[in-house]
């Protein structure tokens, strides 16, 4: 396993579209352990592929308190939504940026498994979040897209000045 690079907001490869997974095979899984661990070392509770520069519909997310209840979803498909949730977001791409935003409460996702076996999920809650969190990542979305225009440009700042500083 390896802790992959997690590209940083305004990277313009966030904005990327990812494609449909359509080979389930050792690669995969392997993609899938790295996203897990890169995940968990950063850490955060959800990482899409596109996150780590890889075009592809992948996402993993686990939030269990013992970082040992993950769930690896690949060509995710919200079939329908109900509710209004309002939930403060962060995300691995835009580190220290904390923003509501308004989501659906519940959710039905068809999706595959990392065998390539479509299932269902009912989600509501913090999954119904963060499945639709990761999934904007996979349309080429970051959360603060949400956020009126000037709250955009003030993150868009502070994210400068962060990546003016590590270098």
């Amino acid at each position: 396993m390896a802790i992959l690079k997690i590209l940083q907001y305004p990277d313009e490869r966030l904005h990327l579209v990812a494609s449909r997974v359509d080979v389930f095979d050792d690669a995969l899984k392997t993609l899938v352990a790295d996203m897990l661990e890169t995940m968990y070392a950063a850490p955060g509770i959800g990482l899409a592929a596109t996150q780590v520069d890889v075009q592809k519909q992948l996402i993993v997310i686990d939030f269990s308190e013992n970082r040992n209840d993950p769930l690896a979803i690949a060509n995710p498909r919200i079939i329908s939504t109900s509710g209004k949730s309002t939930l403060e977001e962060g995300c691995l791409s835009v580190p220290g940026i904390y923003e509501t935003v308004d989501r659906a409460e519940n959710i039905l996702v068809e999706a595959q498994d990392i065998e390539g076996k479509f299932f269902e999920i009912k989600a509501d809650g913090l999954l119904s979040v963060c499945i639709q969190h990761e999934m904007d990542h996979l349309k080429g979305r970051v959360f603060i897209e949400y956020l009126s225009r000037l709250k955009q440009t003030r993150i868009l700042a502070r994210m400068k000045k962060l990546a003016r500083e590590r270098m």
